[in-house]
């Protein structure tokens, strides 16, 4: 039996990166204000067809829907912000006294896709969305989290990627200049972009198929359509990141591929040699009007979701190590069979004093004890033979220095906690 295409075992050795990005992603949102939202692992289908969009390739293409015995369309979830957004306007969150509502998610999201390097149909997303303030000094708050925690896991070749995709005013104008641009030759794209003409042209430009096609270097620019509003706007929030030293590009084709996003828009990119063809780490972008299409009164929103998948795969082309702990406190060695039934009282002892600490279950001779001690990078070994056992004693070696001390046993817990801390 094989593990289903798509999905992956992550196994000892490697769940501890996992842990180390996450206990680092919650503490960065403790830092910035952000709370855990945990929502269900599926919702019903029409959330996501109403919040990312029927246009968009995660609901045409990519969604896992099934009906269940009450003859319900349910989804696994393809992202976070449509779920989050949800449960906002369910728990009438924007009713809480303090405002913006400030969340983050870490969890599995589930997309029907070609599996490739760093891409997954079961793949875990961190996120958060900030909802209630249309305030532009937000969406630069949102940018600099994405970008704080990739630099604190230690990559450096990264490069913020921003545009704006206006407001409602702005987008009707450009709108209509993208079909005039496209409809001569809408023949000679693939049939996503011929459906999308007149849904929604702005997804033309994030077509991967007919990226290379001539129309798309001449198309109309967003920012030529902007109103003076979403201009200053835009301008706010750029300020804002040069005001926090973030380098940062604008690129007036970059237009994500959720239909709900407007105003800021934006990617974060590795540059790193040998990361592959698809760069991109982190998306994001302000959601005005998301929460009133899911029900709720108007309340405009900003986020991002990054997969830790490819935030691994980031780490790993720049050779950047994760400080992940692989040592132990304390590690048992016994001769002898009345030593080593001793040791299971003494080490359930250590780890209730709040010590990692281990002792052999295979019956091995002593040398192999100490091989094993050296496997798990024990700080310590503790020697009890028959001897010892007698005389109320045991012998503690730091594997740093190989310093060997003589320990009561009655006080070696006490001892143990002088010595370690």
């Amino acid at each position: 039996m094989k593990i289903p295409r798509g999905t992956q075992d992550i196994l000892p050795g490697d769940s501890e990166k996992w842990q180390l990005i996450e206990t680092k992603a919650r503490e960065l949102c403790e830092r910035y204000q952000y709370r855990e939202i945990r929502t269900p692992i599926f919702e019903h289908t029409d959330l996501f067809q109403r919040g990312v969009g029927d246009t968009t390739d995660i609901v045409q293409k990519e969604m896992y829907t099934f009906t269940d015995r009450g003859g319900r369309s349910l989804t696994l979830r393809p992202e976070g912000t449509a779920a989050a957004v949800r449960s906002f306007v369910e728990h009438k969150m924007f009713g809480n006294p303090n405002q913006p509502v400030k969340l983050y998610y870490i969890g599995p999201m589930f997309r029907y896709e070609r599996p490739q390097a760093g891409r997954f149909r079961q793949f875990v997303q961190f996120g958060v969305e900030a909802m209630g303030s249309a305030d532009p000094a937000i969406d630069a708050e949102v940018i600099s989290l994405a970008l704080r925690l990739y630099q604190e896991l230690g990559l450096k070749k990264l490069k913020l990627v921003i545009n704006s995709l206006g407001d409602k005013i702005s987008r009707t104008a450009h709108r209509e200049a993208l079909v005039t641009h496209f409809s001569p030759r809408i023949g000679e794209f693939c049939t996503d972009c011929q459906n999308r003409l007149e849904k929604n042209p702005m997804r033309i430009l994030d077509c991967k198929a007919d990226r290379d096609h001539e129309l798309m270097r001449s198309a109309p620019s967003i920012i030529d359509y902007l109103t003076d509003d979403s201009r200053n706007y835009f301008n706010k929030v750029t300020t804002f990141l040069t005001d926090m030293e973030i380098e940062f590009e604008v690129d007036a084709n970059l237009v994500r591929g959720l239909d709900y996003y407007n105003h800021t828009a934006f990617e974060i990119m590795s540059n790193a040699e040998g990361f592959g063809a698809i760069t991109t780490l982190c998306g994001g972008g302000r959601y005005n009007g998301l929460v009133e299409e899911i029900g709720g009164p108007e309340t405009p929103g900003i986020g991002f979701a990054l997969s830790v998948e490819r935030l691994i795969a980031a780490l790993e082309a720049e050779g950047a190590e994760l400080p992940v702990k692989e040592e132990i406190d304390c590690y048992l060695v016994s001769l002898g069979d009345e030593a080593k039934d001793y040791t299971v009282g003494l080490l359930h002892q250590l780890r209730m004093a709040g010590f990692s600490a281990e002792r052999d279950y295979l019956d091995r001779k002593i040398k192999a004890q100490f091989k094993a001690a050296d496997r798990v990078n024990a700080k310590y070994v503790a020697v009890l033979g028959e001897n010892e056992l007698k005389e109320k004693k045991i012998n503690l070696k730091s594997m740093a220095d190989g310093v060997q001390i003589e320990v009561p046993l009655e006080s070696f817990i006490e001892k143990f906690k002088e010595i370690c801390r």
